[in-house]
């Protein structure tokens, strides 16, 4: 079951959220709203800081971001000249019905109500209209970054999501999958900054947070692809799963 706790959790790291956490790809923006018309409106539930937001206004299209916590919202609103963000949730969408030509649906799935939002989604979205959440993941293939997420406690909520993200309900067609490959440059501190945007640092102990940043110094220092380095590559898939309202 959802934490609710961890689910709001973020509104008090806001603005490193915004500064830290990945990018979304081009490509798999575009790969998610293929075949919409340029001046198509786009949903962004669940929309944090605005990243997706950010990243779909760069392909022209309208964009609506609605996201519960006040603390997110502000930062979104103050990083996105000409956007205001709405209040409101997965379950509870304050738009009126086929309001939308897509709803997009960046790192937050996994925090919904899933039958109580996929029904939401379905009221706000147009008959063929694209529902699309997507998910940064970490390449855990590299031995660093499998590191990096052990001392961290970096449980990725998209594991095994190629098998648990199947359907989206009965008003929804077949999923599809997209895979995009990219990585960010970041210094060790970037890392760490990024690292404490997590809800699993968010809701730690200060004895938890210390291990944490004990045993992160010592990987920095002493890993052979690490060791001595200003910048570091850390490498993310993307991840992006497409169904259009029947």
């Amino acid at each position: 079951m959802t934490d609710p706790t961890q689910a709001l959790s973020f509104g008090a790291a806001a603005a490193d959220y915004d500064r830290f956490r990945p990018r979304y790809p081009q490509a798999a923006l575009g790969w998610a709203l293929d075949g919409l018309d340029p001046s198509a409106r786009v949903v962004d539930l669940g929309a944090g800081t605005g990243i997706l937001t950010r990243g779909v206004l760069a392909l022209g299209h309208q964009v609506v971001p609605v996201e519960p916590d006040p603390g997110m919202r502000a930062q979104l609103d103050a990083a996105t000249p000409g956007v205001t963000a709405l209040a409101g949730s997965a379950e509870s969408v304050p738009l009126p019905d086929h309001a939308a030509d897509a709803v997009l649906v960046g790192q937050a799935y996994h925090w919904f109500d899933k039958e109580r939002a996929h029904v939401e989604i379905a009221r706000v979205l147009r008959p063929g209209g694209t529902f699309a959440p997507i998910w940064n993941t970490r390449d855990t293939s590299v031995p660093w970054v499998a590191e990096l997420g052990r001392i961290a406690d970096l449980r990725d909520h998209s594991g095994n999501l190629i098998e648990k993200v199947t359907d989206f309900g009965p008003a929804f067609g077949a999923v599809e999958l997209g895979e995009f490959s990219h990585r960010t440059t970041l210094t060790p501190a970037e890392v760490v900054g990024m690292l404490r945007t997590r809800s699993y640092w968010l809701t730690a102990t200060p004895e938890e947070r210390e291990k944490v940043d004990r045993e992160l110094r010592e990987l920095f220092a002493t890993h052979p692809d690490l060791a001595g380095r200003e910048t570091v590559e850390l490498p993310y898939r993307t991840l992006v799963f497409r169904a259009r309202r029947r």
